[in-house]
């Protein structure tokens, strides 16, 4: 004997069926299709009224907080005109031409929701040189392992480097890899250079979690001041951050 086939709606109109027999016990009819009462007087109540008895969305009808048209399309006019431009300046600019922005992180959904950001992985970047078309589009952020001082204590060297001009943005001599650490050497370097649009790290922290589109407080972070955090692949090194031999020298003569 084969099985019948059922779909979640036949199930339930079988219910509403079976209960509007004379002496039907609903209370029993739940029990027998495992759902509660309430459940069960919900979908009788839609039954009887002519409506469907299938999932209903639970979005609400009206979202007083969500960004008006008319401000979506600032945002991306201004991202338009300058498609270099992070959330931050965006929303900068809007400020100069008169009109109130929302903050960094909602012009980065308003742009990341009408496919004006670039993909967040390099799933598909071939192995070799690569590189941004203008300075501050993307850094590259490493820490180069760590090194024992004569003084018995761990360095662990942080470098920056600017993915167009292969600059050597810093490398700082930090106590940890901790994200207190890296945030209070990262403010005054993008005081003094800028904000980037994006930054690529590997996965490690305080960059990642280890697991691929988890949310650091780093990145929340940054995100605020409207960088994207790019991480590479995990476990392909073939795509990791990749520093200059020169920064690697640097760092050789800042440590002795």
């Amino acid at each position: 004997m084969a099985w019948r086939a059922r779909s979640v709606v036949g199930e339930r109109l079988e219910f509403c069926r079976l209960a509007g027999l004379e002496g039907a016990n609903v209370s029993a009819l739940c029990e027998r299709f495992g759902i509660s009462r309430q459940t069960g007087y919900v979908w009788l109540k839609r039954f009887a009224a002519g409506e469907t008895v299938d999932d209903r969305t639970r979005r609400p009808h009206a979202s007083p907080r969500r960004t008006t048209v008319d401000l979506e399309r600032s945002v991306l006019s201004v991202r338009d005109e300058h498609p270099a431009w992070g959330a931050r300046k965006i929303a900068r600019r809007l400020l100069d031409l008169g009109t109130e922005p929302p903050c960094a992180s909602t012009v980065h959904a308003i742009l990341a929701r009408h496919d004006r950001i670039g993909p967040h992985t390099r799933d598909h970047m071939a192995p070799g040189r690569f590189e941004r078309e203008a300075p501050n589009l993307l850094w590259q952020m490493d820490f180069k392992g760590q090194i024992r001082l004569t003084s018995g204590a761990w360095c662990h060297p942080l470098t920056i480097i600017d993915d167009h001009s292969r600059f050597a943005i810093a490398i700082e001599a930090c106590l940890d890899q901790q994200m207190p650490t890296v945030r209070g050497r990262m403010e005054p370097i993008l005081r003094r250079y800028g904000l980037p649009m994006a930054i690529y790290t590997d996965n490690g922290n305080p960059w990642g979690t280890g697991v691929p589109n988890q949310w650091t407080r780093l990145r929340v972070w940054l995100l605020k001041l409207g960088i994207d955090l790019i991480h590479t692949r995990p476990y392909h090194r073939t795509t990791s951050p990749r520093m200059t031999a020169a920064g690697g020298v640097c760092v050789g003569k800042l440590l002795m």
